[in-house]
């Protein structure tokens, strides 16, 4: 059954405030409407494309009077690519707007009680900030607005960079990203030119066809470089001609990997890369520790505001040197290192083996004697043996994934009964949920906002509990 098509176009209207999900919104006969690319202040038609019962959802059809707030976007691709959604508008506001979902999500859905929330702490680049990124091969580029695609030629109709919002099949082929610090864009548009003179194809992702996938490029602060290429199935003459070419042409590239993915899907969580060149990890440094990083090893996106963000937990934590520091889903033990000279003892536990395995060569290269970590499940890790085994917490440290903790976590974590606990979280929302149950015998010291993703609606938040006196 096809969707009715909405034909609706609404005048002359004012956009009102920032909304959620990157979009903004105003008020029309008393109904929200959410609108795209949009900046508060703007006037403007829109078009809408569906209506519900209580909102409508729509797209700014012309610009009238463009907002005094609105800047001019920096990259060509705004609009069309998912990313950077934000870009017009002004820094300051996108991180008042970071702080006020931050509230949104604790005080005014959650009902929480909590003290004046911080200002969203800035990060301090807002441009190639990243240090990772992946980039996907289609055979069928995106169709920009205004091309024909009988008239595109044969050598302009695959494409290298993003997946297009809501489209699994549809690839954005990526001229420069302003996300990540050269070589990446060098290094991406050579490979696919390499690609198309050499008539290598790139993958149909519908009909699973195709030789070259997609690509991860890893950088750190001190210029190394880590390239990691996918392909669907092993040709071993193409593969070392292309190898070959970028280490002749990116002598920069420290780390250089390649995976034959045969599987469906692009992911290489449970694929074995295999080295091809160079040293098998790069190393980030923070306060004088080093943290490898291998090419399937978690690390924070945002090197500099990582760091930013590792010293509001771990001032949060507010430790003295004696306790005893459960850090939970500790990753590659970063914040478990981070915090290791103020504390007794800390124990990390992450589901991901590998994770835990980074995290002990770490530790042991960065002479730290006072850490443990542990793989498994949390809700099956953690329990009241682990925790009579390694001793009762005095701070707990959460940062888990986008889904938040599971309930038995939240109930180990209330019996273990700490002094004080930081959740750090990329989603307010399910930072929310658990908060409510932690609240029970927890109260809310502090919240501090912290920007990991400029021009993106993402926002990471930290939140400092305290246990009630009964």
């Amino acid at each position: 059954m096809s969707r009715k098509k909405v034909d609706l176009k609404l005048e002359n209207v004012t956009i009102e405030a920032v909304a959620a999900e990157g979009k903004a919104l105003t008020h029309v006969d008393g109904m929200v409407v959410f609108v795209d690319f949009a900046v508060p202040g703007d006037v403007v038609d829109i078009q809408v494309f569906r209506k519900k019962k209580n909102y409508m959802e729509g797209f700014i059809s012309r610009m009238i009077q463009p907002s005094p707030h609105r800047v001019e976007a920096f990259c060509e691709h705004f609009g069309v690519c998912g990313g950077c959604r934000w870009q017009p508008l002004p820094y300051e506001m996108q991180l008042e707007a970071k702080r006020q979902q931050v509230y949104d999500q604790l005080v005014r859905i959650g009902h929480l009680e909590v003290p004046e929330i911080r200002p969203t702490l800035p990060s301090q680049r807002t441009q190639f900030y990243r240090n990772k990124l992946e980039f996907s091969a289609s055979s069928k580029r995106w169709v920009l607005h205004g091309e024909d695609p009988e008239a595109i030629p044969a050598d302009d109709r695959m494409g290298l960079g993003f997946h297009v919002g809501k489209f699994f099949d549809k690839v954005l082929d990526i001229k420069k990203c302003w996300l990540q610090p050269e070589p990446s864009n060098a290094i991406r548009l050579f490979i696919k030119q390499f690609c198309i003179k050499n008539g290598y194809d790139f993958y149909d992702i519908r009909n699973n066809e195709g030789y070259f996938r997609n690509m991860f490029i890893r950088t750190t602060e001190a210029g190394a470089v880590m390239l990691i290429l996918c392909f669907a199935y092993e040709d071993s003459v193409k593969r070392i001609a292309l190898l070959d070419a970028l280490v002749a042409e990116f002598p920069q590239i420290t780390s250089l990997w390649y995976v034959i993915n045969e599987k469906l899907n692009d992911s290489i969580g449970d694929q074995s890369p295999i080295l091809y060149k160079g040293d098998d990890a790069i190393y980030e440094e923070m306060e004088g520790l080093r943290f490898k990083i291998g090419p399937k090893s978690f690390y924070q996106t945002n090197s500099l505001q990582a760091y930013r963000l590792y010293s509001v937990a771990r001032d949060f934590a507010a430790l003295t040197g004696d306790e005893v520091v459960y850090d939970l889903y500790t990753g590659t033990g970063t914040i478990a290192q981070f915090v290791s000279r103020q504390a007794s003892k800390v124990i990390g536990i992450e589901y991901v083996p590998e994770a835990i395995e980074d995290a002990k060569v770490n530790a042991e290269a960065n002479g730290i004697t006072n850490c443990r970590f542990f793989a498994g499940d949390m809700k099956d890790v953690l329990n009241a043996k682990f925790i009579a085994r390694h001793g009762r917490p005095d701070v707990i440290i959460l940062d888990p994934p986008r889904a938040g903790i599971h309930p038995d976590v939240a109930k180990v974590i209330l019996d273990a009964a700490p002094d004080r606990m930081v959740y750090v979280s990329c989603n307010p929302a399910s930072q929310a949920r658990d908060l409510a149950i932690l609240c029970e015998d927890y109260e809310i010291t502090a919240v501090q906002p912290v920007d990991m993703f400029p021009h993106t609606m993402h926002v990471e938040n930290v939140c400092a509990l305290k246990r009630k006196v009964k």
